[in-house]
């Protein structure tokens, strides 16, 4: 079962994730411990799947983690 929009945000608030924005969309912020950061956008449609091809970038280029 894809996650949806609701999972990824908590993902964010329970793994160090800080919430910078809250307008049309929950915008979060990560700083790793070499400076690196990372930045996502997760929509307020918080019942609704994440696509699996816009799921695929955001782990990749946004979380920069894998599911496994």
């Amino acid at each position: 079962m894809p996650p949806k929009f609701g999972d990824l945000k908590r993902y964010c608030d329970k793994n160090g994730w800080i919430m910078i924005r809250n307008t049309d969309h929950w915008y979060y912020e990560k700083v790793l411990a070499d400076g690196t950061v990372l930045r996502t956008k997760i929509s307020q449609a918080a019942a609704k799947e994440i696509p699996k091809n816009l799921w695929k970038r955001i782990l990749e280029k946004q979380l920069k983690t894998t599911e496994h």
